[in-house]
């Protein structure tokens, strides 16, 4: 059953997220990715139950800590440019949409209520997540992302979250689009080891670009795909954009963007660490209630942030 009206992380209910999925499917399980892309996985029986035993640990450490759990759909690359570079068409994108909703479904009805699931349908941007190329105005984003985001809107999704955004123009597309759709939006950014957007746009007014030219339409943001050490210092107490920063899912490892790209092991960094950082970010960011991981991070890293946020 889909929560649309009152999420309840907006209640001040905690939510834990999973971790770097595709680090982990990568590094772990050894899967082979194509352009870091999970949602082929989506196309296979074996693949489809990867992506069951990869979600499978995090539902339990929510069921145990008594939180809920906000999981997106593996279909972060799932959009038209990365999908004609692996030889899917508009429909067969719009079926695997589907499909990585269904599973998701399927975890949540396992579930039966304990722990709390919700289910965000995954959007990524349509260029790389770690640095801005080619960019689109807002109107440009808006029908770009139409698409995924109707479908998403089609079915059971709680909401649509938009991770990995690098600059302010296509969050707000992606706002918009799902506000014409009638399903709530977050917008997570990533930021570099200055704490700015790769645009170079600082995060404080990024945020405040989004919510001025949608009126306020986003759910809430999110930081992602960065080090609480690269952007903690940037957070201005007081600052009104900080309350609408509601999510956090930091990367396991403090190395640049750049540096990440050329490495060829995985850095997972210090779980107990990293967990220590985001009870620290709790004082800077009151209302944050959706805690989880990005590159490199997995179980390890969620149970421990998930420990400190709890106690």
């Amino acid at each position: 059953m889909r929560v649309r009206e009152g999420l309840p992380q907006l209640e001040d209910a905690t939510f834990i997220t999973d971790g770097g999925m595709e680090t982990t499917l990568i590094f772990h399980e050894g899967l082979e990715l194509p352009h870091f892309a999970s949602f082929v996985l989506l196309d296979d029986e074996s693949g489809v139950r990867a992506l069951r035993e990869y979600f499978r640990p995090y539902v339990e450490i929510a069921r145990d800590a008594g939180v809920g759990i906000l999981l997106d759909t593996p279909t972060w690359r799932a959009n038209p440019d990365w999908g004609e570079r692996l030889g899917y068409s508009a429909d067969a994108l719009a079926e695997v949409n589907r499909r990585g909703v269904r599973l998701l479904e399927e975890l949540r009805e396992e579930a039966d209520g304990r722990p709390s699931i919700l289910v965000a349908g995954c959007i990524g941007p349509r260029g790389d997540g770690y640095q801005v190329e080619e960019t689109m105005s807002a109107e440009e984003a808006e029908r770009y992302h139409s698409p995924q985001i109707e479908v998403f809107a089609g079915t059971t999704v709680d909401l649509v979250s938009g991770l990995t955004m690098t600059y302010a123009e296509e969050a707000i597309g992606i706002v918009s689009a799902a506000s014409a759709a009638g399903v709530p939006a977050t917008v997570s950014f990533t930021v570099e080891t200055d704490g700015r957007l790769p645009s170079g746009q600082p995060l404080q007014q990024a945020i405040e670009q989004v919510d001025a030219e949608t009126d306020g339409a986003a759910a809430y943001f999110m930081v992602n795909c960065a080090h609480p050490t690269h952007f903690a210092d940037v957070l201005d107490a007081g600052a009104p954009a900080l309350e609408r920063i509601r999510g956090l899912r930091a990367n396991a490892s403090t190395m640049s963007h750049a540096e990440l790209d050329q490495a060829e092991e995985l850095d997972d960094g210090d779980p107990v660490d990293l967990a220590r950082r985001y009870a620290e970010l709790r004082q800077r960011l009151p209302n944050l209630t959706v805690v989880g991981g990005c590159c490199g991070t997995d179980h390890r890293h969620i149970r421990e942030i998930c420990r400190v946020w709890t106690t």
